[in-house]
């Protein structure tokens, strides 16, 4: 980390993956993306011929990271394909620090849009998403 780091922090890391449709690649699906850190920001791509995608590392710089503060970003990935809308990623990240939502992993995903919502906690980081990737989730707890 260099000082020009000082302050930075990751509030989506790096994602790629697959995008699929009843198994099958969603060719020219838009993937839209959106973290909400102080303000919100969003960008999109287009899946490819293979329903691959992927997006860089979002990252914040700002003087209040310099405070003791809890750090809470909202992050959200909606696919539209065949003129239709998926929520496909909805969390909170917890972690200032990049692949996160992973364990320290680069962060591939596969994503079936026929697929019921799963609810992922990570870290106890909630993600609700259609999505897989390679990351143990928090063992459930029994609290009755």
């Amino acid at each position: 980390m260099s000082i020009f780091d000082a302050g930075k922090v990751c509030t989506f890391s790096p994602i790629s993956g697959v995008i699929l449709f009843e198994g099958k690649p969603a060719v020219g699906a838009r993937v839209i993306r959106v973290t909400d850190y102080q303000s919100k920001n969003q960008d999109e791509v287009v899946t490819d011929n293979t329903g691959h995608f992927e997006m860089p590392g979002v990252y914040a710089r700002h003087v209040v990271n310099f405070l003791p503060q809890e750090f809470v970003v909202g992050q959200l990935i909606n696919v539209i394909y065949n003129d239709q809308e998926y929520k496909i990623w909805s969390g909170v990240k917890r972690k200032r620090e990049e692949n996160a939502e992973s364990r320290g992993k680069p962060l591939v995903v596969t994503c079936e849009l026929t697929q019921d919502d799963e609810v992922i906690n990570v870290d106890r980081q909630p993600f609700i998403t259609k999505c897989k990737w390679d990351v143990e989730p928090d063992a459930k707890k029994d609290i009755f």
